[in-house]
């Protein structure tokens, strides 16, 4: 069980499945390829959700893999210590996922054609969803209020670092062909145009029936009843309980736990740090 954060480079990670020794590898000599797409993430901006759609995209709808086979197998972390061994033993196009800054990524990544998928979201709802889900598993060290962990995350004190740095990190590939950036507030308010712009993105021609299946595969509600999906199938080392991980899924939601003071001194940070960037790359209010 996880009681700390592993460090590494200066940026906090969890403190199981995780070796400074795969971190390097990972960045060092993993060879990403051509036909590789990477679902690229900070920590809980809709990661699950955009892996689930590329892979009823791959299957054209079809469930059968995404009801036999996790999430983690799926679309395996190229920094865990299992999703390395993972990633290395798949043959052909490969779906990959990453919560690595863009200096860790891998640097094979640079040269190649493979194509890169970043979800942002709102940090305000990040920080109340991450807030949950770390008392929720044995992962990384535990805030002890909402309060705190706003305190850390300012600080940049969480798994995976700043979301500042890291979102200004990956921003800077927007221009890049094989870069597409998406927000998780553009996939909740019109997801079928979204995975419409992902399908176009991985030249996939998707027929209107095999969208639709897409769509309803992908909804909250069909991946919190899929224990594929839903992480209820994660080793109970993992989990504090033995229950979905999927909260709500929602927009917004960190209106109900930030004072105004709080979202004021938030947005001010956010302006401070933000502020060379255009505004449009953040489409939350």
């Amino acid at each position: 069980m996880a009681e700390d954060n592993l460090w590494y480079e200066g940026i906090p990670f969890p403190g199981i499945n995780f070796k400074p020794e795969i971190l390097r590898k990972a960045q060092e000599e993993f060879m990403i390829k051509d036909e590789d797409v990477i679902a690229v993430t900070y920590p809980k901006s809709g990661t699950h959700w955009l892996i689930e759609i590329l892979c009823l995209i791959q299957s054209k709808g079809d469930t059968k893999w995404v009801q036999s086979v996790p999430t983690w197998e799926r679309s395996p972390w190229i920094e865990t210590e299992s999703g390395f061994a993972s990633a290395n033993k798949k043959e052909g196009p490969r779906l990959l996922t990453s919560h690595l800054p863009i200096h860790l990524f891998p640097k094979s990544f640079f040269s190649s054609k493979a194509k890169v998928i970043y979800v942002i979201r709102n940090p305000k709802d990040i920080i109340v969803s991450g807030y949950f889900f770390l008392n929720s598993v044995n992962l990384a060290k535990k805030p002890k209020s909402m309060e705190q962990y706003l305190e850390w995350f300012l600080e940049g004190n969480v798994i995976y670092g700043s979301w500042f740095d890291h979102v200004r990190g990956w921003v800077s590939m927007r221009e890049r062909e094989n870069f597409l950036m998406l927000s998780y507030e553009e996939l909740k308010w019109d997801t079928e145009r979204t995975v419409e712009k992902i399908c176009q993105f991985l030249s996939k021609k998707v027929e209107p029936e095999e969208l639709s299946l897409v769509l309803k595969n992908s909804s909250f509600q069909a991946m919190r009843e899929n224990k594929m999906s839903n992480f209820s199938m994660a080793d109970e080392c993992y989990l504090v309980h033995k229950s979905p991980l999927m909260r709500k899924g929602v927009t917004g939601d960190w209106k109900n736990y930030f004072t105004v003071a709080q979202a004021e001194a938030f947005d001010k940070l956010f302006q401070e740090k933000m502020a060379d960037l255009p505004q449009e790359l953040f489409p939350w209010e």
